[in-house]
């Protein structure tokens, strides 16, 4: 087969001629036994649109049940409006897509709360003093400090 396609193989041409297969879809759970009590394929349906016992074995693609705070997440990202409008299930991509807004999102909040802290201390500093550092107010603490606890010392001897 592969003498008669040449030195270069092509999938397609194989799977056009029939000797290629697609792959089908893996069982959930059960293996190969599961597959062989199964005696239908993959696409039994009955007439009124109800799922057959083979189609139940596979795990559906893609379902995600979503606590209260990725739901929070979800409506934050503007995915949807209202925690009613959230699905039971969705799938994992689109919640990877919504952490990471907000993850963008808290990064921009803090990016801002750095700069107004920023601004907050460039202000506080403008308004004190010429004279006025933070060494200065230390060393008037402390020598506040020590004229109580002497003024206490003195009264306790007395």
């Amino acid at each position: 087969m592969l003498a008669a396609a040449g030195s270069r193989v092509c999938l397609g041409r194989l799977r056009a001629q029939g000797q290629l297969r697609a792959p089908l879809l893996r069982p959930a759970a059960g293996g190969i036994a599961a597959t062989a009590a199964s005696s239908g394929s993959a696409h039994n349906r009955s007439p009124a649109g109800t799922i057959s016992s083979a189609e139940k074995m596979y795990k559906v693609p893609g379902s995600y049940k979503p606590s209260n705070f990725d739901k929070k997440i979800l409506m934050w990202t503007g995915r949807f409006k209202t925690e009613e409008e959230i699905p039971s299930r969705i799938p994992p991509e689109m919640l990877d897509i919504a952490r990471n807004k907000a993850r963008v999102k808290a990064c921009y909040l803090m990016i801002g709360l750095t700069i107004i802290a920023c601004f907050a201390v460039i202000a506080s500093s403008r308004r004190a003093e010429h004279h006025e550092s933070l060494t200065s107010w230390n060393l008037a603490k402390k020598a506040k400090l020590r004229e109580e606890a002497a003024i206490s010392a003195e009264s306790k001897t007395k």
